[in-house]
């Protein structure tokens, strides 16, 4: 180990001493191009100064600098390098160093004004236009011998990638566009080639930007990609409205071509907008949704300083409520799951992320009522959000008693420990499917916004609930299994070919899950705008289009039916029930469920002692307490 140690270390020595002498041999270069720069502006100004002549009095003038050229030449050497001209990266070179070459050759001219001033018996020594044109001269001289490294570390690149370049199409001619166009050009192990530029407005047509042509508007995409062979689009657009962006991608998507994306317009605030930004288009954008606006200030009122609590932290809507709420500063927030594995990946990333965070991780079942009850009087949270549920409606439907036991019951244990307890604010995460359910999932959802609502009547916690649709990418959704599905060759497998469901992102609900507590006065259910209904078809033939293959050609759909306690759609809130609007239009409130409590409660009792019994016959049990349920089988 030792002899490897010493190797390694010798070789680390050695391959520093042989950057040092690279970067040596480089300066040393440099500095005798500048020494060469200064003598040949100097005569080329005298020379045009005396038009063009060698005759006197140009040779006094001439031999005048020569007496003084020591002393010019190493003037000019050190302000170079206090201007930082031999320790850039002159292969990479750019504006910024243009006003670089340009600060220092000022200051070079400033520098032999005074030296002639002062060792010569005349007012300037020399010429006033000796000045002025030497510095020019010198300018231009010294920037040109620094512009070849660029120029020849390109060439090198395109020499290495020619045939290997991807012909790209960059949408948006903007500063996106631009920032990209540099990148690229600058970058050529990227192995990307810009052949052209549309947008939409059409005075930019024909026009040049950092040398690449904008040859038309969106409506020409297809044309221009079978006219220059382009094989990757990249969406340059991070201010354009979610419905511009699907219009175009819609466009795109016909090409075959791989489509990329600039994630949004916090990146060109930012200055960050790069090649790598850009990320590869997935069913988000394809959805057309406007960024939802939320109330930072007044979340952050409500959960600043607060001691929170998450049930079900890690999975994919706990673990994004911890992401959201330890970015706003919370006193406290306690992690608080049965599943260890993904509840340790959140714990890792919330410490690296916010390492200041205050951070309590706890392995626990909702239904284990001791368990829960010690950690409430050991934390005593202020604000709980109970996101611990099982979800999958084919398994529940199978196992429905696990999903009395853990949705159910597990939330009621919840309710009652943050009544004993004196938490502040209780929000409930539920699902669409607690609306007219028809299956043991939905049904079991419900009996939890039943269970919210009666103990808010006769708590001084403010009780409420959150009710939303489907969420892309979520653990077990559609999306990845369809990703999946098409990785292996396929079929894609939808269930029907007319069937719909809302979409909304996991970051999107959060928020308002967020906002919505925020509104709470406790009571409360509150509806989120899930915006408008996808076909699951559509999303499976989109996914397909966005991996540059063919649906029914290159991946087959199979469609294998409804399985059970699914239906064709979901409402999101029954008619009658209505809506009253809150501050955000994305939100809105239910009317409250009409309740019997004291019969409930008593209902919650027997329904506990029953559970345990393993009934076979637990559906037709629930059915009694959710009137509005009606299994399928």
């Amino acid at each position: 180990m030792m002899t490897s140690g010493k190797a390694g270390m010798n070789m680390n020595i050695n391959n520093k001493l042989n950057f040092d002498k690279a970067s040596l041999i480089k300066t040393s270069l440099l500095i005798i191009c500048d020494l060469v720069a200064i003598e040949v502006s100097s005569f080329l100004a005298l020379f045009i100064r005396f038009d063009f002549s060698l005759n006197e009095p140009m040779g006094s003038y001439w031999e005048m600098f020569k007496s003084h050229q020591f002393v010019v030449m190493s003037l000019g050497i050190v302000i170079f390098a206090v201007c930082h001209m031999y320790s850039s990266l002159w292969s990479y070179v750019g504006i910024r160093d243009m006003l670089n070459v340009f600060v220092a050759t000022v200051l070079y001219t400033l520098m032999v004004t005074t030296v002639f001033a002062f060792f010569e018996q005349r007012s300037y020594g020399m010429p006033r236009s000796f000045y002025l044109l030497s510095g020019g001269f010198l300018f231009a001289i010294t920037f040109f011998v620094r512009f070849i490294a660029r120029a020849a570390r390109e060439l090198k690149g395109i020499g290495n990638s020619r045939g290997q370049a991807k012909r790209a199409m960059i949408i948006g001619a903007g500063a996106a566009g631009a920032g990209l166009i540099k990148e690229i050009k600058a970058n050529p192990s990227l192995k990307k080639k810009i052949i052209c530029l549309v947008d939409d407005d059409e005075s930019k047509t024909g026009k040049r930007m950092n040398g690449v042509r904008i040859a038309g508007t969106t409506r020409d995409i297809e044309v221009l990609v079978q006219k220059y062979s382009i094989n990757q689009i990249l969406l340059a657009m991070p201010s354009a409205s979610g419905e511009e962006k699907k219009r175009i991608l819609d466009i795109c998507k016909q090409t075959g071509c791989e489509l990329m994306i600039v994630p949004g317009i916090y990146q060109i605030i930012r200055g960050d907008v790069s090649v790598s930004q850009l990320k590869h288009v997935d069913v988000n954008d394809l959805l057309g949704r406007e960024p939802i606006e939320v109330d930072i200030d007044g979340i952050m009122e409500y959960v600043s300083d607060k001691v929170v609590m998450v049930t079900g932290a890690g999975g994919s809507i706990g673990s994004e409520l911890c992401r959201q709420i330890a970015s706003h500063n919370p006193k406290q927030l306690v992690m608080l799951d049965i599943y260890e594995n993904t509840t340790y990946e959140i714990q890792n990333e919330l410490k690296r992320e916010f390492p200041e965070l205050n951070l309590v991780v706890l392995i626990a079942s909702v239904r284990n009522t001791k368990r829960i009850d010690h950690i409430f009087e050991m934390y005593r949270p202020d604000i709980v959000y109970h996101a611990a549920a099982h979800k999958h409606v084919p398994l529940m439907e199978s196992s429905p008693n696990e999903a009395i036991k853990n949705n159910v019951l597990g939330t009621w244990k919840i309710v009652l420990a943050s009544d004993k307890w004196n938490v502040k604010k209780f929000v409930l995460i539920s699902t669409d499917k607690a609306v007219n359910p028809t299956n043991i999932m939905g049904a079991s959802k419900r009996l939890c916004e039943m269970i919210v609502q009666t103990y808010n009547n006769r708590s001084k916690t403010e009780f409420v609930a959150v009710r939303f649709g489907n969420v892309l990418g979520s653990n077990g959704s559609v999306i990845p299994l369809f990703k999946r599905q098409i990785a292996e060759g396929g079929p894609v497998t939808v269930t029907h070919p007319d069937i719909i469901r809302y979409f909304m992102t996991i970051p999107e609900a959060v928020s308002l899950v967020l906002q919505a507590g925020a509104f709470a006065k406790g009571g409360e259910i509150f509806v989120l705008d899930m915006g408008k209904p996808v076909k699951i078809d559509d999303l499976a033939r989109n996914l397909i289009l966005l991996s540059g293959l063919k649906p029914g050609i290159d991946i087959e759909i199979k469609y294998v039916g409804l399985r059970p306690g699914e239906k064709l759609f979901e409402e999101l809130l029954m008619d009658e029930e209505g809506l009253q609007d809150t501050a955000n239009k994305m939100i809105h409130i239910g009317h409250p469920i009409n309740i019997d409590e004291e019969r409930f409660i008593d209902e919650l009792n027997e329904l506990k002692d029953y559970v345990e019994a393993e009934p076979n016959d637990i559906k037709r049990y629930i059915k009694n307490i959710v009137p509005t349920y009606t299994p399928k089988n």
